[in-house]
């Protein structure tokens, strides 16, 4: 009797043993995806957990529409989309960029991004691997084709005769798709529906790239999301995309197969966003207005010159003097001057740099110095500041916060903030969630009389934003203005990966 109470206990350990063993060995890397609070009242929807982190991670392409740097501003269709996104679910946006399709699934997959914002065509096979938002757009696969020479003194009939408008015309041609996308299995299937013979390369470049290269000469044919090519035409009007090879398909963002709390969020969003003004401006900013896209052929923009900005050369030199990266010191212009030598604040800082009259004249410039010597006494006014810092916070990261304040509202004010933060038991090193809270507490007559506070009354919301926007604008800076995206150009028999039939 005994050993049978015995066996009955040790039974009912483990079936409430197990199934915590169990669920310990599936749990890594599921915790931030799985929305199960119904089952395991412990866990915590993803959606939940973005909010407790205040950061809402994302991947995107760079391309002409979906995000690039045009006068130091960033820009985009997906980028202003997500930006709105962010501000409704009150988090803060982490863009990184990325072309590589597969690499992208890979980190949605690992819980290494939250949302993939890309002009992501949904499908079925594309489904069993992620979850969809409700549609941003429709869109068409067009195939990219090049016009004949003289093309302007054709009639439409000419014109038309010399264009593949065919998809039977297809067979022996060599079309170049992105690596990875949907293109490449919609011209598989094209291509057996018409007996074959389409020579499919995929390669490693993004489809607008492509469809540069088709009206460079460099390739013949390629294919690209209709809008995407009818925003090219309006740069490249050698260019033709006027022949469909799909039906109309839906454009949506991804989301993670398990991360049902997120999908709802962004889903009512989205179906509410569709019907505003707001949303028709956007979409018709990017991918009808003609005015727009001037810009394309303009040395600022970013993602097909590489540069930021006209006084790239000098930032870049002054920058590396004082130890500082250039994207850095390019953003904390384009957030006091946006690049205007003529700028003048309402206080009386002028320039590019907006340096206040005493302390350009402690550096030797006046308003008629060149924009070379405002940078220059910018960077020793940085420089100097830094070594303020630099014996009381090891953490460079975390210096540069600092420096980037006291350089808006005056080292003294920083201090000021630094003693109430010890004062009151928080760390005066760290900038974000401490130091930046009693700067803004300087406006408070509670604390800007405090005894430990030497220069009075501060309004620091000003300052709280210059460092937050020069920060966000410099990772912006860092995503697009690197090797990795601004790479030389390479031939394309360099990149291909294959071909199929």
């Amino acid at each position: 009797m005994q050993k049978s109470v015995s066996l009955k206990i040790i039974v009912s350990l483990v079936i409430i043993i197990l199934p915590s063993i169990l669920g310990s060995c599936n749990r890594r890397g599921e915790s931030r995806f799985r929305d199960v609070d119904y089952i395991m009242p412990q866990r915590i929807t993803n959606l939940e957990l973005i909010h407790q982190k205040g950061i809402l991670r994302v991947v995107t392409e760079f391309n002409s529409i979906s995000y690039f740097i045009y006068r130091g501003q960033p820009m985009g269709f997906q980028y202003e989309m997500l930006q709105e996104l962010a501000n409704y679910m009150d988090l803060q946006l982490e863009v990184n960029v990325c072309n590589d399709l597969d690499q992208n699934f890979l980190n949605l997959e690992e819980g290494n991004v939250d949302l993939i914002a890309m002009n992501l065509t949904v499908t079925s096979e594309r489904k069993k691997k992620v979850d969809f938002t409700v549609p941003l757009l429709q869109t068409r696969q067009v195939l990219v084709q090049r016009k004949p020479q003289r093309w302007e003194d054709m009639n439409h009939k000419q014109l038309e005769s010399s264009l593949i408008r065919n998809q039977l015309d297809l067979t022996n041609k060599t079309v170049f798709v992105q690596s990875g996308s949907v293109y490449a299995l919609r011209l598989s299937s094209l291509s057996n529906e018409i007996g074959g013979g389409i020579e499919i390369r995929e390669v490693q470049l993004e489809s607008e790239q492509l469809v540069q290269r088709v009206a460079m000469g460099e390739i013949d044919y390629a294919i690209c999301d209709e809008n995407v090519g009818l925003v090219n035409q309006l740069y490249f009007p050698q260019l033709d995309v006027g022949t469909a090879i799909s039906f109309p398909q839906n454009v949506a963002w991804a989301v993670h197969p398990q991360s049902d709390s997120l999908k709802a969020e962004i889903d009512s969003w989205l179906s509410n966003c569709r019907k505003t003004s707001k949303y028709a401006i956007l979409y018709n900013k990017y991918f009808k207005n003609r005015h727009s896209f001037r810009s394309i052929h303009s040395e600022y923009y970013t993602l097909g010159s590489g540069k930021i900005s006209s006084f790239d050369e000098i930032i870049k030199r002054e920058s590396e003097r004082i130890g500082w990266d250039w994207r850095l010191m390019a953003s904390m212009i384009y957030q006091e001057s946006r690049f205007n030598p003529e700028a003048e604040s309402w206080a009386g800082a002028y320039g590019l740099m907006q340096l206040m009259p005493n302390t350009a004249k402690n550096y030797g410039i006046t308003r008629n110095s060149p924009p070379s010597a405002h940078i220059r006494a910018g960077a020793n006014f940085i420089k100097w500041l830094d070594d303020r810092f630099i014996d009381e916070i090891d953490n460079q990261d975390e210096r540069i916060k600092f420096v980037l304040a006291s350089y808006n509202i005056g080292y003294g004010h920083i201090q000021d903030a630094r003693r109430l933060a010890e004062r009151y038991e928080d760390d005066p090193n760290v900038w974000h969630g401490s130091v930046e809270e009693w700067l803004l507490k300087k406006a408070d007559p509670k604390y800007y009389t405090d005894p430990v506070v030497k220069y009075g009354y501060a309004r620091g919301i000003e300052t709280f934003n210059f460092v937050k926007e020069v920060i966000g604008r410099y990772e912006d800076y860092k995503n697009i203005v690197n090797s990795d995206v601004i790479a030389e150009w390479r031939p394309i028999e360099e990149i291909h990966l294959g071909s199929s039939q």
